[in-house]
């Protein structure tokens, strides 16, 4: 049997009600390329706690999100929203917890923010605020196509996974986040540099698995990515015991 990967959810308005939502590329990209099976964490902690999820997962991948991570959780008193504090706890315990069992952690996007969070990192609000910088992201009346379609370099670390798994020293990214890592958690060793010195990626290996996240967004049209479709080749392989 293929090994399981647990894949966050957040919480999105769908009508008139609430539910628990992913959207497909996230699961699909990771099924496909990692050649793995999935189940939904859904963002519910007063009813479900981190440590009942990891014990029947073999990884965990963090999701991005259209919600940003509550300014407090890192020592910020101020932030901007929309929020999904759900979310925040049910995601921010679930990593903490993988580490202390020692299994695989992925993170795109948002999931990158909260791994930094989790281990004690700290946000930055402004990577596209100013003109004079790098916009790490496209006009916010931008549509989707256009928003993904917003991009740049990253120089990547000699002898990281992402180097060593793509074969590259740059690569070229999607940018779609308003929000980045300000200081990075102690434990995390950069894997990717934009070209303003905003991180990008990172990666660890706490208790001697895989820790892998990335500030853009691999499952944007990964089939016509093969940067994207090694990203998601490590995560299953992480998964399989075999990185």
């Amino acid at each position: 049997m293929r090994p399981i990967i647990g894949i966050t959810a957040c919480n999105r308005t769908v009508g008139s009600e609430i539910a628990q939502a992913v959207m497909n590329r996230y699961a699909m990209s990771a099924m496909r390329y990692g050649d793995v099976g999935a189940l939904l964490i859904p963002a519910l902690p007063d009813l479900m706690d981190a440590a009942e999820v990891v014990e029947r997962l073999d990884a965990v991948m963090l999701t991005g999100s259209p919600s940003n991570i509550e300014a407090s959780r890192y020592g910020d008193d101020e932030g901007f929203g929309p929020y999904d504090n759900a979310r925040d706890e049910m995601s921010l315990g679930v990593v903490r917890r993988m580490i202390d069992v020692g299994k695989p952690v992925f993170g795109i996007c948002r999931g990158f923010q909260e791994i930094n969070v989790a281990l004690g990192g700290t946000l930055r609000r402004d990577v596209s605020a100013n003109d004079e910088l790098l916009r790490h992201h496209s006009p916010e009346e931008s549509d989707l196509a256009v928003m993904f379609d917003h991009f740049h370099d990253v120089e990547l670390t000699s002898g990281g996974m992402l180097a060593k798994a793509t074969g590259k020293k740059r690569m070229t990214v999607n940018s779609v986040h308003f929000q980045g890592a300000s200081r990075l958690a102690e434990s995390l060793a950069v894997e990717a540099v934009a070209p303003d010195g905003i991180v990008e990626a990172f990666s660890a290996r706490p208790n001697g698995v895989p820790l892998l996240a990335v500030q853009w967004h691999p499952e944007w049209q990964t089939e016509k990515n093969g940067d994207s479709q090694a990203f998601f080749r490590l995560l299953g392989q992480a998964a399989r015991g075999e990185l």
